[in-house]
């Protein structure tokens, strides 16, 4: 039932993303800062965490999983620590995400050829 629910939830943002690009002529880059604004400001409200306990990895692999897992760990960040301290808690929790991303960018551009 775990799996199902990943999907559900997962596939239902991201459909609805792929909507709102194809309907109301939003462009990527625009979508993708949305998802963003709407996961940290979702997270922050406390919002996130309840669709994260429902879905699990299916609502923290988009991108809106992304800005709720920084808002995360600027929350986390605890008064009189500095801003270094805030950075390093925001990498804390997104880190494993952006060494993925960066590897599986580096595997696809080994075996697809680049354009440009």
């Amino acid at each position: 039932m775990d799996y199902w629910m990943a999907f559900l939830v997962g596939g239902a943002i991201c459909g609805a993303a792929q909507w709102l690009m194809d309907r109301a002529n939003i462009s990527q880059i625009h979508m993708l800062v949305g998802l963003v604004s709407i996961g940290a400001l979702l997270g922050a409200l406390g919002v996130y965490d309840q669709l994260v306990e429902v879905a699990g990895a299916g609502a923290l692999l988009p991108m809106s999983g992304f800005g709720y897992l920084l808002a995360k760990g600027i929350a986390s960040h605890e008064a009189g620590q500095g801003w270094m301290n805030m950075g390093a808690n925001m990498f804390q929790y997104i880190g494993l995400e952006l060494s993925f991303v960066i590897t599986l960018s580096f595997v696809a551009a080994l075996i697809c050829k680049p354009r440009g």
